[in-house]
């Protein structure tokens, strides 16, 4: 079981995340709403993160939440693996107005991807 997240796994490419908002479907557990892609053409799933400016001003909050959210995706990923080898193209976005804590971003994140494999 591998817990790492490399740079291989992190979704950068604009056109990449462009093409999710418009073709992508999405899954929502409050707090967090996962917009995906299955993807055939790459090697593992890239998945990347956003909170919006409108909610959180304080850069220093929204790097917190993305550091749970990127925390708690680290840790379950393994869940996205399945027998049909299929990778996915995620992007994950916070969407409460307030800090939660911990416990409650992994929760969501856990049914996230278990909804996705499903």
């Amino acid at each position: 079981m591998n817990f790492k997240f490399p740079s291989s796994e992190k979704l950068k490419s604009r056109k990449a995340i462009e093409l999710l908002f418009t073709e992508g479907q999405s899954v929502r557990t409050f707090p967090v709403k996962v917009f995906y892609l299955p993807s055939e053409s790459i090697e593992n799933s890239q998945a990347t993160f956003a909170v919006p400016k409108r909610n959180f001003k304080n850069a220093v909050d929204r790097n917190r939440i993305k550091r749970q959210l990127r925390e708690a995706y680290r840790l379950h990923k393994q869940l996205l693996i399945t027998d049909k080898d299929q990778n996915f193209t995620l992007l994950f976005l916070y969407l409460s107005k307030d800090k939660l804590p911990y416990t409650t971003i992994e929760n969501a994140m856990v049914s996230l991807l278990n909804k996705l494999t499903a």
